[in-house]
Order: C-alpha cells, then structure tokens, then sequence
C-alpha cells in the first residue's frame, strides 16, 4: 500500500493510496502538499502539538516544579527537626 498525495479538480489535497486515485486527480509532492493543506503553516507557527492554538504538551524548563508537603504542623516541625539532625530512622526502629 502505497500514499500519494492527491489535488481535485476544486484545489482540494488528500493523502491517499496510489490504487485510488481517480482519473480527474493529479498526484503532488508532498512539499507541495503542506503548503496547499496548510502544514507548512502550522509547523512554522505553532512549532509543537497539532493544529489547534496550545495543542500538545507545555514546556517546563523554566519553572522549577512546587513540592508539597500535606502534613500536620507538628510532623512538619518534627521532619525538620530529623533533617537538620540527621535522624536516622532505620537505626531508632531497631
């Protein structure tokens, strides 16, 4: 199974297999494709995801990610404590 890409009579441009392209349709390159279709746009303005404006997923290099901690407010006292004294939790089970 073979794509071309295929322009109508009308102007209209489709990917199709090469089996079905009828009599009234010419075969095109597929740089030419991309800008009938609008492609070539897209790619240039949207750089990421699909067609539609913020498709896709957003880059996050810039910001650092938020960590959360949904504790009480004495166990947070008690996990700073254990941090800034080192606090080995293994070795206090035994």
């Amino acid at each position: 199974m073979t794509y071309v890409y295929v322009k109508d009579s009308e102007g209209f441009v489709v990917k199709k297999q090469k089996s079905q392209v009828q009599a009234d349709e010419t075969i095109i390159s597929a740089a030419e494709y991309k800008k009938l279709s609008g492609e070539e746009y897209y790619e240039k303005t949207f750089t990421r995801g699909g067609k539609r404006v913020g498709a896709g997923r957003k880059q996050k290099y810039a910001e650092p990610l938020k960590f959360q901690m949904r504790v009480s407010k004495q166990e947070k006292e008690f996990l700073a404590f254990a941090r800034a004294h080192n606090f080995d939790y293994a070795r206090a089970m035994k």
